[in-house]
């Protein structure tokens, strides 16, 4: 798919969109960046062999679109009634309207329920593109105005909330995993409320898990929960990688969420701390029933699809990816000691 000159090229102008936007010195550089993103992803999530692709492409674009007219109309009316040249700060209200056009965006309660059903029309490799890449440029135009008052505070608690009672009874992994990333997101907000440092390392870490699990899905072209493979290195991997995603500790993906609870103890937000944690444990608790279900259950009777045995190659990536994820804050807390 990749080694195709055109797919090549929307990629390279997808990378520029969003680097555009990152740098623009105007608000209007910003849109324009923005427009480039949106427009060289489409062509990438269209598939002739999947035309389930075609719906969650037109959804995601009439989605953006809109989301872009409100950013533009925003930025033009702020122009007009401040005479700015160009501030990242903009006063009320016009600080609160572009920060829901990027929430948009960005797939955030409340306006998230375009995510799931995009997600379920689309490849593997294009569901980590949008739930990675996509986010970034977004994010950082959001910490341009970005501040703790009680509108993000409850876009916080929304994230945790919708993201962790939106995955409980599905059975669509990349539906899951896109109600994984809608609660991700809310500790990304909260990250980014300490600073962009922060944000770039929870994202790191969240991409890095994110495509660590996506890898296999995508080996083996899993969608659903009962096709799980039914080798036990497999089953391993998804329990580790799985619990590393949901933040359990000792493993790596309790790290960043561990820096973000500190920080939210130091600001005396107890009770968002308290929503956060408890929803983050209902999203454990469905990465276990999947992680169970693959291994206490062997579904012997009914195999949908056929899967060829563990070659030598994917066994190392394997170990790598599953040492990384069981033992990185391990190797985090002595690297941090020995400084």
């Amino acid at each position: 798919m990749y080694l195709n000159p055109s797919k090549m090229l929307f990629i390279s102008c997808l990378m520029l969109g969003a680097l555009i936007s990152i740098s623009a010195n105007s608000w209007l550089g910003v849109w324009m960046g923005l427009e480039i993103n949106l427009l060289s992803f489409i062509p990438l999530m269209t598939d002739q062999k999947n035309i389930l692709t075609t719906e969650a492409s037109l959804n995601y674009f009439l989605i953006q679109a809109f989301a872009s007219a409100i950013l533009l109309f925003s930025i033009i009316s702020s122009y007009i009634l401040s005479s700015l040249t160009f501030q990242f700060h903009i006063d009320f209200p016009f600080s609160t309207v572009i920060s829901s056009a990027l929430l948009l965006k960005w797939q955030q309660p409340p306006f998230n329920f375009w995510f799931p059903g995009t997600m379920e029309g689309l490849n593997w490799r294009i569901c980590f593109i949008l739930m990675t890449w996509q986010k970034i440029a977004p994010m950082i135009l959001l910490s341009y105005t970005i501040k703790m008052n009680l509108f993000f505070t409850l876009i916080i608690i929304l994230c945790s909330i919708i993201g962790s009672m939106g995955g409980l009874n599905q059975t669509s992994l990349r539906k899951l995993m896109g109600y994984s990333s809608i609660n991700h997101l809310g500790w990304m907000i909260a990250a980014l409320m300490k600073g962009e440092n922060l944000w770039i390392f929870y994202f790191s870490m969240y991409s890095f898990l994110s495509a660590s699990i996506i890898f296999l899905f995508n080996c083996f072209e899993i969608f659903h929960y009962p096709l799980m493979n039914n080798h036990p290195i497999i089953k391993f991997y998804f329990f580790i990688a799985f619990l590393s995603l949901g933040g359990l500790p000792p493993f790596l993906g309790f790290l960043p969420k561990w820096i973000v609870i500190q920080y939210l103890g130091e600001t005396n937000q107890l009770f968002v701390i308290t929503v956060m944690v408890t929803m983050t444990l209902i999203t454990l608790f469905y990465y276990l029933r999947i992680t169970f279900s693959a291994i206490l259950l062997a579904y012997s009777n009914t195999k949908w699809t056929s899967y060829s045995p563990i070659d030598f190659n994917l066994f190392i990536k394997l170990s790598i990816l599953a040492s990384i994820s069981a033992f990185g804050l391990a190797l985090t807390t002595l690297v941090y000691l020995t400084l």
